[in-house]
């Protein structure tokens, strides 16, 4: 049985092996009143907007050990999704987080292939994975462990780091975040400072200016319209969508610190021949069966095929 100290390199090697980007741990325990604040406020003003799971287990996102018993660690994991290829800039746009397969198959299997590891190691070690769809902070743990700070466009932003070879690499706001909550203790990290200064290119970019306001409001968030929504598009997403079809980049593609940011290796995550060959033409011609076959595994299925048809019509009347 290795000691506190090793056995967290060993954690972190290894989830370097299964190809996440970064890897930190904080001590598991209440979120700190700012951050309670924070959430509570956000849904007082109802900034989850249609969203009501974001309104249940409040009490388990501000403490990660309801979600397990005797929880001491949370492991923060990120897995950069920034694409090699990108779809041409004059078409119609789905976000760069869905050009591949859903990504939450892909966090989960890495994500329980590391605690069997942990487990190999520490035979008392018990956990729980969560990825996105657990009840839990994931932007503050990420920060809390080290990976990276919550930046004014609500992502979380990672530092450029460098590699054991001795090259820069970086991982921008472009990657997925997921948990390890452990009844084990581990060396912790420490929490990165906001680095984000007197920028606002992000909120300068946003096209329908959710960024600019105290609190978010995802309901004027073009990525929680064209994707969240249910009901018609707003009228003021549907002016500022641009070629947008399936969520929105634009505050991320502003941000200065993704010019680090390094195009992921990982194959599940790369946009296939037939979602790369998309012309606007075969968008408004998409029918059902093509849209299961073109998003079969994707995270676009979020949408279903009557809400992105909803929003390749509204971009094509703006076009027009």
């Amino acid at each position: 049985m290795p000691d506190t100290h090793k056995l967290t390199q060993m954690i972190k090697s290894e989830a370097q092996r299964l190809g996440f980007f970064a890897c930190g741990m904080a001590k598991a325990q209440p979120v700190s009143q700012q951050a309670q604040l924070k959430l509570t406020q956000w849904l007082e003003q109802h900034g989850q907007a249609s969203m009501q799971y974001m309104e249940n287990y409040t009490e388990l996102r501000l403490d990660p050990r309801r979600l397990l018993p005797q929880a001491k660690t949370v492991v923060s994991l990120a897995l950069n999704y920034t694409p090699a290829q990108r779809l041409p800039d004059n078409t119609y746009q789905i976000a760069a987080y869905a050009y591949g397969k859903d990504y939450h198959d892909i966090m989960r299997q890495r994500l329980y292939s590391l605690l069997a590891f942990i487990q190999q190691q520490e035979p008392t070690a018990q956990g729980r994975v969560c990825c996105d769809t657990a009840p839990i902070l994931e932007r503050y743990w990420a920060q809390q462990a080290g990976i990276g700070w919550i930046g004014k466009n609500h992502q979380l932003i990672i530092p450029p780091t460098t590699n054991p070879d001795g090259q820069q690499q970086g991982g921008g706001t472009m990657c997925f975040l997921g948990e390890l909550l452990l009844n084990i203790d581990l060396d912790y990290d420490h929490p990165i400072p906001d680095r984000c200064g007197t920028c606002r290119r992000c909120i300068d970019a946003c096209p329908t200016k959710a960024l600019a306001h105290n609190v978010f409001l995802a309901e004027q968030c073009l990525s929680y319209q064209l994707i969240e929504n249910r009901n018609q598009l707003s009228s003021h997403a549907q002016q500022h969508m641009g070629n947008n079809i399936y969520g929105c980049d634009q505050c991320q593609q502003a941000c200065p610190w993704n010019q680090f940011a390094t195009p992921t290796h990982i194959e599940e995550l790369q946009p296939s021949p037939s979602l790369l060959n998309m012309t606007d033409e075969k968008w408004e011609q998409l029918d059902e069966d093509t849209y299961r076959t073109l998003f079969k595994g994707s995270a676009v299925k979020r949408a279903k095929y009557h809400g992105l048809m909803r929003n390749i019509q509204a971009a094509k009347q703006q076009k027009n």
